[in-house]
């Protein structure tokens, strides 16, 4: 059993018009593994099926491979929240890994305690904004599996909550307990979506960093960060691939997630239209992407229209899906009000953030299509109402490309085919900062 325990940075390469192919990911595969040494039991953390996209699959399959069968090689996708991946789901995302394999993660009762980060700390990166204690307590098999490496695999890009996914978000998080997920999102959301999307150092990422320093010293975590790229014709590419659990192996790969992933924009947008995969996107609490990475564009007044074909729920985990029903997308102020009135939702923080980040603020106007929610449903959560099968005819999604679209009678939109791989926000809210 290896007895190091960090491993700065083992290799990398990235660029805005770099084109890293599956063999020259698996070269830097085997340079860092090379690096760690021989190996007997290791567990790897990719991101489930709702990153697809991420290339984490892909290399999930060659680490895999590259480790051979002399290794025992464990698969724990971070779930977060949640539904489990299906043996369909993983058969297209991991092709030729055995469904066998794959651990469940259970964010409720599955976990370990690992310590706690003090609230004069989070109440410090907040400027005062909040100021709880936050439990840390990551998956049971992380701290019990007897592994000799933990390789937690996943895409840096724009997030809601965090500025920028991955690295350790993708423990913390996604195989992380109750109390770091919902304070966490809470704790993001208190500070303002819009001054922390698309950066690097967040107060969500300082809490974790610290999480990581003071907690998780003793487990032998490496990390393996993409950066990929949409292209016009709608194909994913690998931009950057690094491994390593050093902040600069991390900053390396924000710094060109920063300049591929960013749509930067010199004018609000008064129309966006939006697809929703629907083998992707079944809920609102995936498929309110499209607001979180819109919001910034929009211009007051604005319509946010979202073409979800696979929408049949609100939240991923049943008792979410109850409070986003209860309690509906109300903008900031009503949605601070029940969670200081209303013990359910005080009890699910990361829900009442969910909550926050899914609402317009009433400056826009949200419009959801949904394929399988009624009217009623939709009204309820207060969003707009659209007829899906109208939209489709009239939009024609299939044939639009991304970015600004008119149509035969001078309607004129901006067209988002996957908001979970970019952010579109105003140039000067970057510029500014």
């Amino acid at each position: 059993m290896l007895t190091k325990t960090r491993f700065s940075c083992l290799a990398g390469r990235g660029g805005a018009d770099l084109l890293l192919d599956r063999a020259a990911c698996r070269d830097l595969l085997v340079s860092a593994l090379d690096q760690i040494g021989p190996l007997r039991r290791v567990l790897v953390v990719p991101p489930d099926f709702t990153r697809y996209h991420s290339g984490a699959g892909e290399l999930t399959v060659l680490l895999d491979e590259l480790l051979g069968p002399d290794v025992t090689v464990d698969i724990l996708p971070a779930l977060g929240t949640h539904s489990p991946m299906t043996a369909a789901q993983i058969q297209t995302m991991f092709p030729g890994l055995d469904p066998a394999r794959f651990l469940v993660h259970d964010w409720r009762g599955g976990i370990v305690r690992r310590g706690v980060v003090p609230a004069d700390f989070v109440q410090q990166v907040s400027e005062g904004r909040v100021a709880y204690d936050m439990e840390i307590a990551v998956s049971r098999y992380l701290v019990e599996g007897d592994y000799d490496l933990i390789l937690s695999v996943g895409q840096v890009v724009p997030h809601e909550v965090i500025g920028l996914a991955n690295q350790n978000k993708n423990l913390f998080v996604g195989v992380g307990g109750s109390d770091i997920i919902n304070k966490s999102h809470f704790l993001g959301a208190a500070y303002g979506m819009e001054r922390i999307m698309g950066r690097a150092d967040t107060p969500v990422r300082r809490v974790f960093d610290y999480a990581a320093e003071h907690f998780c010293g003793d487990l032998p975590i490496c990390y393996a960060l993409t950066v990929r790229e949409r292209l016009a014709d709608g194909g994913m590419v690998t931009r950057g691939l690094w491994l390593g659990d050093d902040r600069e192996t991390y900053l390396q790969a924000a710094r060109l997630a920063q300049q591929v992933n960013l749509d930067l924009l010199d004018a609000p947008l008064e129309r966006v239209v939006v697809w929703l995969d629907p083998d992707e996107f079944k809920s609102t609490w995936l498929g309110n992407k499209a607001v979180y990475r819109t919001r910034m564009a929009l211009a007051a007044g604005g319509e946010l229209l979202i073409l979800a074909p696979g929408l049949r729920e609100f939240g991923e985990d049943a008792a979410i899906d109850a409070l986003i029903r209860k309690y509906g997308y109300r903008g900031t102020p009503a949605t601070l009000a029940a969670v200081e009135a209303q013990a359910d939702l005080r009890a699910n923080l990361s829900a009442a953030a969910h909550l926050i980040h899914g609402s317009s603020e009433d400056r826009f106007r949200i419009t959801y299509c949904p394929g399988h929610l009624t009217r009623a449903e939709v009204e309820g959560a207060n969003f707009a109402y659209g007829d899906l099968a109208t939209a489709i005819a009239r939009y024609r999604p299939e044939q639009l490309r991304d970015g600004w679209n008119t149509l035969p009678d001078g309607e004129r939109f901006f067209f988002i085919a996957n908001p979970a791989t970019g952010l579109w926000a105003l140039r000067s809210a970057f510029e500014a900062a």
